[in-house]
């Protein structure tokens, strides 16, 4: 069955400014609901209130993980279930909790499954706290020849890969470890509309570089007398029970970073950080936004697992971006200002009758340099 426009289209909100929904975008909440309604998400448990964020679904672990020999992606006209036939180690029953140990690969379906309209696709990435603690997540589907993507008029079971590279993690079935994004058409984004809208909404806190996308940068002086600019993991610590908030001690699993009089950081490879952007970052309501991957052409590094901004990221709060990096091959150096990645924005069908951080349990609104909600700090 496909969704027809009018289904999708804006819903009254308190936060609305324009009378006419735009017919491709990002889908906001009320919009996934519709999807649900109408049968395009299929579910083993009835999806609950938590689950629909602003502009993204949160996707819930099944009930058991399969121990993959490798990373891998079916291809075209195979079903990730027969190549599970031959890649598969070990079963696990997620029922009473188990562990995922670091370096390790797991595929885990999950209890969301998609019969998606022709003109609607979809993207996903892990959430904040699962890219935060170094727990590398990404979606298969059938017939996939890319992670993350689903192509528009998708039918099928849906898969999360899971490698912690860390920390050891302890999950259970409902556990939400990565979400999805729906996007209806192709939207078109350009640096002339991002131009327009920072004149109109201020995305950044300072001069806004733009060049294929809203460019943020690393702060490595730190804010007041601490001088404090990031945490590096440290390796062999405790295992972390995903659904624990607050529960560990920073000082177990972390090292302080302390700014040098360089203004400079050295990479060491195979290290994971947690730094941060010295610009504050807005989403207006009417827009999400996402970090564009990474450039190989900047530096031997990667930047930033989760990409996901809702709208209202930032909104009436000063939120800096948090960055999840690691080095690969060779020690690099990182210096203060440096350009480390790239914001694309692009509009909602309509903006969501709640925005991040308006009292559903937006973890990481007004944060500055912030471990995961995990952690005592």
């Amino acid at each position: 069955m496909t969704v027809q426009s009018s289904s999708l289209a804006a819903a009254p909100s308190s936060t609305a400014t324009s009378p006419v929904a735009p017919t491709t975008g990002i889908l906001p909440s009320h919009a996934i609901r519709t999807l649900i309604r109408e049968g395009h998400i299929g579910v083993d448990a009835e999806i609950s209130d938590s689950q629909v964020q602003p502009a993204s679904l949160d996707l819930r672990l099944g009930n058991v993980a399969y121990r993959v020999r490798a990373s891998f992606l079916p291809g075209k006209g195979t079903s990730v279930t027969d190549k599970l036939n031959s890649l598969s180690l070990h079963e696990i029953d997620l029922a009473k909790g188990a562990v995922l140990e670091t370096g390790c690969v797991y595929l885990v379906p999950l209890q969301e499954g998609l019969s998606l309209p022709e003109r609607v696709s979809a993207a996903a990435n892990p959430k904040s706290s699962t890219g935060r603690i170094d727990v590398f997540t990404r979606l298969i589907t059938d017939g996939a020849a890319e992670f993350d993507q689903v192509p528009a008029g998708y039918r099928g079971p849906l898969f999360a890969e899971i490698s912690p590279r860390t920390f050891s993690v302890l999950v259970r079935p409902g556990v939400c470890l990565n979400q999805i994004r729906f996007r209806r058409g192709s939207p078109s984004h350009s640096d002339a509309a991002l131009e327009r809208l920072h004149a109109k909404e201020k995305l950044v806190d300072m001069p806004a570089v733009i060049d294929n996308g809203l460019a943020l940068s690393v702060d490595l002086k730190g804010e007041a007398a601490a001088g404090l600019i990031g945490y590096r993991a440290k390796r062999h610590a405790g295992l972390i029970d995903v659904e624990k908030i607050g529960a560990y001690a920073l000082a177990d699993y972390w090292e302080p970073l302390a700014a040098s009089d360089a203004g400079n950081l050295i990479l060491d490879p195979d290290e994971f950080y947690i730094l941060a952007s010295r610009e504050a970052v807005h989403v207006p309501p009417s827009h999400a936004a996402e970090m564009v991957p990474y450039n190989p052409l900047v530096g031997e590094f990667r930047v930033h697992y989760a990409g996901f901004f809702d709208p209202g990221f930032g909104h009436g709060a000063r939120s800096r971006a948090v960055l999840e990096v690691r080095s690969h091959d060779v020690p690099f150096i990182l210096e203060h200002g440096q350009i480390i990645g790239h914001l694309v924005y692009e509009p909602l069908m309509g903006e969501p009758v709640q925005i991040y951080g308006d009292r559903i349990g937006s973890h990481y609104q007004a944060q500055g340099l912030k471990l995961s909600k995990h952690f005592r700090q």
